[in-house]
């Protein structure tokens, strides 16, 4: 006879069923993707102001999230309480702004209270609500439903899965937004400047390197004596080598000389013309130093030469500098 499968915990079981619960409730979403959807954006991306996002209890924890997504991807956007609104707040809100109400119920009284003030300023109203019959969803410019057929909860009280359409719905409508105003990394990057990532999409070659007198370089005709001195001095563990039209025609690093000892070659006597590497990699300044890294870890290397649109040498950048600057 086959085995029987071990039960499996009661934690493990419910997990399971609230996973199936909302992933059912997400899976409907793409139909409700419609016409309203496309006003509500079309409306967002008209307006002169701001998309003022609100909503109480749970609803209010994703609507902060919400604001705070639009926010950082070209949707000028941020959170209002709707119970201090109506003390006060909902000065902060002009008629040029659109409100954007999250409300499951749809009739959530904190901010049923504020549609004959939102009325009266000429505010555009769109909602995401769970009940399209709601007092919301008929005052509302546009509707979105967010309805589920049951909560991942047991009890049916806890919001859930209507929380996770409510948010998915919300980021929906950000990355339309996103495509529609043409917003790039760029302008992601300058929403980020303080984080790994900012400096990632940030930070490029030229505000790293070394340049001017801080780069190494010795003549083609020179001595390797020489080319060491310059080496040490220096710090990189390499030096540029060029010719009399100060053109570069290679570098030499402390793997040729490693190389150059192991062969038995008498260093004092060595000219760095004999010795020195024709191929080395290089970046462009003007790329982003993430680049810099791929390149370096690719070819295994930690110092690159930086060279400008006319393929002069501007600088060099080490992997150190990367780290320093919190690329990595």
């Amino acid at each position: 006879m086959p085995k029987k499968s071990p039960p499996q915990s009661p934690f493990i079981e419910s997990a399971i069923r609230t996973i199936e619960i909302e992933n059912r409730a997400t899976s409907l979403l793409a139909d409700r993707v419609g016409s309203t959807f496309e006003t509500a954006c079309q409306m967002m991306l008209d307006t002169k102001g701001r998309v003022i996002v609100m909503g109480m209890g749970k609803s209010g924890h994703i609507g902060n999230k919400i604001a705070a997504t639009f926010a950082s991807t070209g949707t000028a956007s941020y959170f209002v309480h709707p119970a201090e609104a109506s003390h006060g707040d909902i000065g902060m809100i002009t008629g040029d702004d659109i409100v954007l109400a999250l409300s499951n119920s749809g009739n959530t009284a904190e901010i049923t209270t504020l549609l004959p003030v939102l009325k009266r300023k000429g505010i555009k109203l769109i909602t995401l609500t769970g009940n399209r019959s709601s007092e919301l969803a008929l005052a509302a410019d546009a509707n979105i439903d967010a309805s589920v057929s049951e909560e991942a909860c047991p009890l049916g009280l806890a919001p859930t899965s209507s929380t996770t359409v409510t948010l998915i719905l919300g980021d929906a409508l950000a990355m339309a937004l996103l495509e529609a105003r043409g917003f790039t990394r760029d302008d992601f990057a300058m929403s980020h400047p303080g984080g790994s990532l900012g400096r990632r999409l940030l930070v490029k070659v030229k505000d790293v390197m070394h340049s001017g007198t801080e780069i190494p370089s010795v003549r083609l005709d020179s001595s390797l004596s020489a080319a060491l001195a310059v080496m040490s001095e220096k710090g990189f563990g390499m030096t540029t080598v060029v010719d009399e039209n100060s053109d570069l025609v290679g570098v030499f690093t402390d793997g040729d000389l490693r190389r150059t000892i192991d062969a038995g070659k008498n260093i004092q006597q060595l000219k760095i013309s004999e010795i020195i590497s024709p191929s080395y990699k290089s970046i462009a300044e003007d790329v982003l130093a993430a680049e810099a890294v791929k390149l370096m870890e690719e070819a295994n290397i930690y110092v690159l030469i930086v060279k400008n649109k006319a393929g002069e040498v501007v600088g060099i950048v080490k992997m150190h500098d990367l780290l320093k600057a919190k690329v990595v």
